[in-house]
């Protein structure tokens, strides 16, 4: 490969002190200055580490790894799906046209060791009249040319172990060793590609194993303790991480979670229940169990710098978990999975966090779209790093970014996503010094050069703009909708505080929010705040005051209708609106009028037909008995809020 200037190995330099302090009173100055006549020096390298729970480059400067997951190397295939058809330049490209800066790539042990042993595909699954840039080559060989790829369009790469053996249900298997494969040539495989590309800050992290698991009456199964058990993949996350570190001390490391975890006074002898069937075991996703870094945390040693941890989690429409039964949001989401399992980790400042994998299925399941949305208003409001799951079209479970012509792309999907993608003053952002993300020519991203303007900034401690003047969108008998316009910073907003009456009631991404809850015929004043990266909070937009009508939601004919919006950002929303009989009798259809602003575009709606500003029931939810509810959802692009005007039903 043509490294250029990607060759060479060293450690990151320490900035003293007094340095430090310089490059800052530097920094201030030079702030009205462009990026290009910053005083500073652009950082060579790329590596980064970690400063309490947040990333950085070797100059200090925080970045945000935003990215996605592309599987195929990790399968019998050995090659990427997906290039059976579509064309890998073009997949690669656009992807970080649209704001990928990082790819997680699932591999295999095995295919690490056949690497290693000099073993390679010479004629893999690949479409040479789709991709007449790899005619020729054998699967290392298109990893290879892949890599210079991302390079020249300023993405990073993460590698994954996802399994030990190249099978597409490898990750089933719920330990790191399985079968000829052992734990000692689980580190062997490690250090030999660390080795290979030491020297090339396109791979930027390495993700020790995919989805531990197992639980405790089903061995084997991964635990989480202090021991130096087989089957401890604390244990193994660091011996693994120590051995790469030795060779390349820049490479991130990620330890994901494990499945099962000892409730208080219980251990890893316990029965899974006790003769009562009382729980001796707190249970989460394969991978999403992170309660154990609490009592015993993973230790690098002296590079302790380059750790993150890296939690999965998914929606219903993967696993029907207990907290999915009933009504469930955001908040409760959070305070009963996500800060026990390993929220905490970065709200107590231990480490990062990457999300490695989330995502699934838009528009089949209204608890699927809000368990999305509420994960990834969580990633934009902590700023939690994350690889989305996933680009592929044929992940049975998920679906992808990508449809199946492995060309088009999901919008609807993609525009959820989008507020999760690190963007500054309307761009995406490489983790490239030099490199913008979607490469030299451009016009849709920065490097960090563009946004650091060269070398360390000593912190930011510049405020955002307060947010333009928010404005009521709509009313019910219990809400209140807003919207608002976009603050500046000088590294970028990262969040929305909405306030009522001086007390903060939301975080949000996006510049709509819609309060709830409300009492009728009440006015309600508001304001909104900007926050930064940095936590620097702006000052406060003006106010506005929002009155809610006398009567319940777009009431009317038998019905009312009640719009709640479950997701907004930057550029669309995505509402769920709660239809209720109030009637004596059993409808037979319904139907909701909803006012649309010239501004916005519904680009998908379910559990419902819609003919221009009117929805009506689908098959499945038209009859409903008195004082039952249905609900619609829908997702929205452009500007504004949809409102509900009115809604009927009709009886037999």
């Amino acid at each position: 490969m043509a490294l250029s200037r990607k060759a060479g190995i060293r450690r990151r330099l320490r900035i003293p002190l007094a340095l430090a302090t310089l490059a800052t009173t530097l920094a201030a100055g030079a702030a009205v200055l462009a990026p290009t006549t910053a005083a500073a020096a652009v950082p060579e390298k790329d590596w980064l580490h970690v400063q309490g729970n947040k990333v950085v480059d070797e100059a200090g400067n925080e970045v945000w790894l935003t990215g996605v997951n592309w599987f195929g190397f990790n399968a019998s295939e050995r090659v990427f799906h997906g290039l059976w058809s579509g064309n890998i330049t073009t997949i690669t490209k656009g992807m970080a046209d649209r704001g990928i800066n990082l790819v997680r790539v699932p591999i295999s042990t095995q295919l690490l060791l056949e690497w290693k042993n000099g073993q390679t595909v010479a004629a893999p699954n690949v479409n040479t009249y789709a991709n007449p840039e790899l005619a020729g080559k054998n699967n290392l060989q298109i990893w290879d040319y892949w890599l210079q790829l991302c390079e020249q369009y300023g993405i990073k790469v993460m590698l994954d172990v996802h399994s030990a053996e190249a099978d597409n249900s490898g990750h089933i298997h719920p330990v790191w060793w399985k079968g000829s494969i052992t734990v000692e040539q689980f580190y062997q495989a490690w250090e030999w590609v660390t080795n290979r590309y030491k020297t090339n800050d396109t791979i930027v992290a390495m993700d020790i194993k995919n989805e531990p698991h197992g639980t405790p009456n089903q061995p084997p199964r991964a635990k989480w303790d202090n021991s130096t058990d087989q089957d401890n993949f604390k244990y193994a996350c660091e011996t693994a991480g120590k051995r790469i570190l030795a060779i390349n001390p820049n490479v991130l490391i990620l330890c994901e979670g494990i499945e099962v975890y000892p409730r208080p006074g219980e251990t890893w002898s316990s029965p899974n229940t006790d003769p009562d069937l009382t729980p001796n075991y707190f249970y989460n996703w394969w991978g999403g169990n992170l309660r154990g870094v609490r009592d015993y945390p993973v230790n690098l040693g002296a590079n302790q710098d380059q750790l993150m941890y890296s939690p999965h989690d998914y929606g219903p429409l993967v696993y029907e978990q207990p907290w999915f039964q009933g009504t469930f949001d955001k908040t409760s989401l959070t305070n009963d999975v996500w800060r026990p399992n390993w929220l905490y980790i970065h709200e107590n400042g231990t480490a990062p966090l990457l999300i490695g994998e989330w995502g699934g299925r838009l528009g089949q399941d209204a608890r699927q779209d809000k368990w999305m949305t509420a994960l990834r208003d969580l990633i934009v409001q902590y700023r939690l790093h994350q690889t989305f799951w996933v680009l592929n079209p044929n992940s049975g479970d998920t679906g992808g970014l990508l449809l199946d012509d492995w060309a088009t792309w999901d919008t609807a999907k993609y525009n959820l996503l989008k507020p999760a993608l690190w963007q500054h003053q309307g761009k995406f952002v490489s983790l490239d010094h030099q490199v913008r993300l979607g490469g030299a020519t451009s016009s849709t991203g920065y490097n960090l050069a563009d946004v650091y303007g060269g070398g360390g900034t000593g912190g930011d401690t510049i405020a955002p703009s307060a947010p333009g003047n928010p404005s009521v969108t709509g009313v019910t008998s219990s809400s209140v909708s807003l919207s608002w316009g976009a603050a500046t910073d000088n590294v970028g907003v990262t969040a929305y505080e909405v306030y009522r009456a001086g007390t903060k009631v939301a975080t949000v991404s996006g510049l709509t929010y819609t309060d709830t809850g409300l009492s009728a015929s009440t006015a309600y004043q508001y304001t909104v705040r900007a926050r930064d990266a940095a936590g620097n909070v702006s000052a406060a937009s003006a106010a506005v005051t929002g009155t809610t009508s006398g009567g319940g939601g777009g009431g009317g004919s038998g019905c009312t209708a009640t719009l709640r919006v479950t997701g907004s950002w930057q550029g669309g929303m995505q509402g769920e609106v709660t239809v209720t009989n109030t009637s004596t009798m059993t409808s037979a259809a319904w139907s909701v009028v909803l006012n649309i602003p010239a501004t916005l575009t519904i680009s998908n709606l379910w559990n419902g037909n819609r003919t221009g500003n009117t929805v009506t029931n689908a098959p499945h939810n038209g009859s409903l008995a008195p004082s039952t509810s249905t609900t619609f959802g829908f997702v929205a692009s452009g500007s504004g809020t949809v409102t509900v005007t009115s809604c009927a039903i009709a009886v037999p």
